[in-house]
């Protein structure tokens, strides 16, 4: 079989869930039995997101291979539990960065460089490496809204790769937006009518338009929309509100989204085989259910952090959360907490109305202080504490800091003239670490000790997971925090870096130095989250 690709566009407004879309695409095309292969296109100039802010898109995802990428690989990821590449996500930026170095290489023999056709065959050639992984169909979705200056030069790429194969083998999907006008109590659809023109007079014509509405839409509707957008009326799909998000793919599988796709690339395999799936939300609606009855109280999580202004900043922590809760059979309250608001005097009114408390990554000293006595407060008061990255280092400094007596031990990423730095850049490390350069990223090893919590967690004493960071922990100071307590659960292979902390005496105490939120999938939670929700679920 040829590799089929499909190319997902967005229209009308921003942020009506194309990555959703391609994730759900994905999942009902995998249980078909097909080998599906997500990617992102962003028409950003960045190379990566990975020196944004996350108040710009959100948390950066991080990849086995080390890419920092956008949040969208994260739905992928958790929608088909396929493990992404650095190939997945791809910037403008990326891009012009590419045939740039090829030009002053001399790639290009002399001649000029143009939009057309050395940037849109720079955006093809990620569009089919992708393809020859072995993926039998290959998701690629645009980042931005048609229309926009920045993603013409995708748009034309996909235009291209339209002419370049043969029709059963592309199909291309157009989600918009049919709002509802209260006064005139109607759905209106000339926002996508204009939507699909914009595309169409860019040489694409969309197959399917998944059109993201709050009302179901009506037979008059849709061929209303079929006639005015050239597209049949079965292949008009209704995007509704789910009460749960990995409810959308049975959603749009009754829409027939992924019928129309199989029947546009000619594929044989058309039955679904969604019943793991289908059984997985009937758990799910069952707990959500149960847990709206007011009586039951839910478990109350705190995420302390300096992002909270943008939820999406810890999207991953957020979507662990959830699947942990519902492993455990247990509604959840997610509350964030901004660490800068935190100190020694009031982290007990802040905190105390919590079951659990999750200090997540972060970069810079803002809200640091706030931090360490989160940390602080969990430790005192056994409050089940999960710490990721940033949040383990923290956790190393406050038991320095109030366990060990060294009141001025620090991290050398915020104070350089410490004389206790507990957590430091290792000899080999230290070339690389300019903003934006090489950092600790991707899938590394760990090494778990033994009959530690984190070997019981995982049931098992070797695992890979993902790093995101400069700074490690200080070895020197490892001999004496062990003697007052602290348990070294998981190392790199060597025995050099530490991976994992652990507290004796305490209900839930531990942190990583890497990133669990992303391995964590609804139908497979990730062990530390799991026990942290077990954990508070007794403090109920």
């Amino acid at each position: 079989m040829n590799t089929k690709y499909v190319f997902v566009t967005g229209g009308v407004v921003s942020g009506l869930g194309k990555g959703i879309t391609a994730a759900s695409l994905g999942r009902l095309l995998k249980n078909r039995g097909y080998k599906v292969a997500n990617q992102k296109f962003d028409p950003y100039i960045n190379v990566d997101p990975g020196t944004m802010s996350p108040y710009e898109h959100g948390e950066v995802f991080v990849t086995d291979d080390g890419a920092e990428t956008d949040l969208d690989l994260g739905h992928y990821e958790r929608f088909t539990d396929e493990n992404l590449t650095k190939n997945s996500s791809i910037t403008t930026g990326r891009i012009y960065q590419q045939v740039i170095e090829k030009e002053r290489k001399g790639d290009y023999l002399g001649k000029t460089v143009q939009v057309i056709p050395h940037i849109t065959n720079e955006i093809k050639d990620k569009v089919y490496s992708l393809g020859k992984t072995g993926a039998d169909i290959v998701i690629t979705e645009i980042g931005g809204t048609v229309g926009d200056i920045e993603s013409l030069p995708f748009l034309e790429a996909i235009r291209q790769v339209g002419l370049e194969n043969d029709p059963e083998d592309v199909v291309y999907i157009h989600v918009t937006l049919l709002p509802y006008i209260s006064g005139s109590n109607e759905l209106k659809s000339k926002p996508t009518q204009h939507s699909v023109k914009e595309l169409q007079s860019l040489g694409i014509k969309p197959d399917i338009l998944v059109c993201r509405t709050e009302l179901p839409i009506t037979e008059s509707i849709r061929n209303k929309i079929a006639l005015f957008c050239n597209v049949r009326p079965e292949n008009v799909i209704a995007n509704l509100t789910a009460s749960n998000l990995y409810e959308v793919p049975l959603m749009l599988e009754k829409e027939g989204l992924a019928t129309g796709i199989c029947k546009h690339l000619k594929l044989t395999n058309v039955e679904p085989k969604n019943e793991a799936w289908e059984k997985m939300i009937e758990h799910f609606k069952d707990i959500d259910k149960k847990y709206k009855n007011p009586e039951i109280n839910k478990i109350k999580i705190a995420i302390v952090g300096k992002y909270i202004k943008l939820e999406d900043s810890y999207l991953s922590v957020v979507e662990s959360i959830k699947h942990a809760a519902y492993a455990n059979g247990v509604g959840v309250e997610i509350g964030f907490v901004d660490s800068e608001t935190i100190t020694e005097n009031n982290a007990k009114e802040k905190l105390s109305k919590f079951n659990g408390i999750i200090v997540p990554g972060g970069f810079g000293n803002r809200g640091i202080e706030g931090k360490i006595q989160t940390v602080k407060y969990a430790r005192e008061n056994n409050i089940p504490f999960l710490g990721i990255c940033l949040g383990m280092q923290m956790a190393v400094i406050e038991f320095a800091r109030d366990v060990l007596k060294l009141k001025d031990a620090d991290s050398l990423e915020f104070n350089e003239k410490t004389l206790n730095p507990v957590i430091h850049i290792m000899e080999n490390q230290k070339k690389i670490t300019k903003k934006g350069g090489t950092m600790r990223l991707g899938a590394y090893p760990c090494i778990l000790k033994k009959d530690s919590l984190a070997s019981s967690l995982y049931k098992s004493e070797e695992i890979s997971e993902r790093h995101r960071h400069r700074y490690e922990f200080n070895n020197d100071y490892r001999e004496a925090m062990q003697e007052k307590g602290m348990i070294f659960s998981g190392t790199s292979p060597d025995g050099q870096l530490v991976e994992i902390i652990e507290l004796k005496e305490h209900p839930y105490f531990i942190a990583s130095q890497f990133h669990p939120e992303f391995k964590s999938r609804p139908d497979r939670p990730q062990p530390l989250f799991v026990g942290l929700l077990a954990a508070a679920k007794k403090k109920i």
